[in-house]
């Protein structure tokens, strides 16, 4: 337990909520800090959400502290992609080789909502709303926070910025030269629009993540428990094709109906949405140290923000938390020994996994509607029904289990140069062959 008692967690978002029902488990107190207003009264921000597809490393974080249950209730199953064509053509491509194995599409304010009650259900943790973060010192952990009522002045022996890639505490250790970061974004954004239910149906499968790949860009639509589906737009954000090119509403009514000629009849507020909806960025978050002094740490996006291409931000960041108990339970609970102990232990995997969710962007955008890819997949479904225990695709192994991410791309290397080792060697044998045959 840390010196004062007192462990500040900046940032009451899904992972500063599940790292501080974590930490009051192992009898710290905890106050966790907010700058918003309670979500659960004042809901979600409008085209902010971008559902979640939870997934075994974020399930298993869940779990540890039985909140599984709950959150997946409120969650849908997706067991593949569905991939819509420009012809309105439709191809079902499941995620593991029997087909049984899902994702779990659930919304962001939902699933915050149970972690934040679970919370503050404890009674060693506090939390405090509208307080946004202004000034920390890292030698000392003093926090000064502007609030409703005025400058707040606090104090903690362990600071833990949970607080997303715009973090404030980031800002307060490059302030401070404590850390140095590179932000690399794409020249992609994100937007949001609404599928209704249809006579209070889902007016799409909903055991599908739902794909529009148009080469350059694409839409995704995910289901949520009340029969709609949330799309995202990602769309260049300049160009001839782009968010910026479509200035009127007449514009974006041609362009959906060019490229997405399907969805459009189920898209009753297209242009509404289309024109209100904010567009957000998307983007690479890297910082090298992610602790200081001792007493601070950042941790999830605050760390290493991803794009989301991998479904793989959440559920990344809720391993982190399992990592940190790891490490405080390897150093006897000495936070200052802890805190570097995570940066060493992770950082190799959040760096394996902000390039495969890059990679994979490419792969949902360009190619998952061609021939060869679809090619590829069948192959490799049908190594892993032969080699089971033996042969796990990269969605496998980062989706359906907690191996470590950069295990992962190793992993996936190894199969990859001996299934190539073996193809050559299959392919000498019967050129071997069919010389012998020649000769005699």
């Amino acid at each position: 337990m840390t010196a004062s008692g007192d462990v500040a967690i900046v940032g009451a978002g899904l992972t500063g909520c599940l790292l501080a029902g974590y930490l009051a488990r192992r009898g710290e107190r905890v106050v966790l800090y907010e700058r918003r207003p309670d979500p659960r009264l004042t809901g979600a921000e409008r085209g902010r959400s971008i559902n979640l597809a939870l997934s075994e490393r974020g399930i298993d974080a869940l779990r540890r502290v039985g909140l599984d249950g709950k959150v997946l209730a409120d969650a849908l199953p997706m067991r593949g992609r569905m991939v819509h064509s420009a012809d309105g053509v439709l191809d079902f491509q499941p995620y593991s080789a029997e087909g049984r194995r899902a994702i779990n599409s659930i919304s962001r304010g939902a699933l915050n909502n149970v972690l934040l009650d679970a919370a503050q259900a404890l009674p060693e943790v506090e939390v405090r709303f509208e307080h946004w973060l202004t000034g920390l010192d890292p030698a000392t952990g003093a926090l000064t926070f502007d609030t409703p009522d005025g400058p707040l002045r606090a104090g903690a022996a362990v600071v833990l910025g949970a607080d997303g890639a715009g973090s404030a505490v980031r800002g307060e250790l490059l302030r401070h030269a404590a850390t140095a970061e590179t932000l690399d974004f794409l020249d992609y954004g994100y937007k949001e629009l609404t599928i209704p239910a249809v006579g209070g149906e889902f007016a799409l499968d909903p055991g599908a993540l739902h794909i529009w790949p148009r080469g350059r860009s694409m839409m995704i639509a995910l289901p949520n428990p009340d029969r709609s589906f949330t799309c995202t737009l990602f769309w260049p954000t300049s160009g001839t094709e782009s968010f910026a090119s479509l200035s009127s509403p007449a514009a974006v009514e041609r362009y959906f109906t060019a490229h997405y000629p399907d969805v459009v009849p189920l898209l009753p507020h297209l242009v509404t949405e289309y024109r209100e909806n904010p567009v957000g960025l998307l983007g690479t978050v890297r910082c090298a140290p992610w602790h200081a002094s001792g007493r601070v740490c950042l941790i999830g996006d605050a760390a290493h923000a991803i794009v989301p291409f991998y479904g793989q931000g959440a559920n990344c960041a809720f391993e982190d938390v399992v990592v940190l108990e790891r490490c405080l339970d390897d150093t006897g609970g000495d936070w200052s020994a802890a805190l570097p102990l995570f940066d060493r232990e992770r950082r190799a995997d959040t760096e394996a996994i902000a390039e495969m969710a890059l990679a994979n962007f490419v792969e949902m955008r360009d190619k998952v509607a061609s021939p060869l890819f679809k090619l590829g997949k069948r192959v490799e479904h049908a190594l892993e029904r032969a080699l089971p225990g033996r042969y796990a695709s990269r969605y496998e192994l980062v989706s359906f289990s907690t191996v470590p991410y950069s295990a992962v791309c190793r992993r996936v290397r190894t199969q990859h140069r001996l299934l190539g080792a073996a193809v050559a060697g299959a392919l000498g044998l019967a050129g071997a062959v069919t010389a012998l045959r020649r000769r005699s």
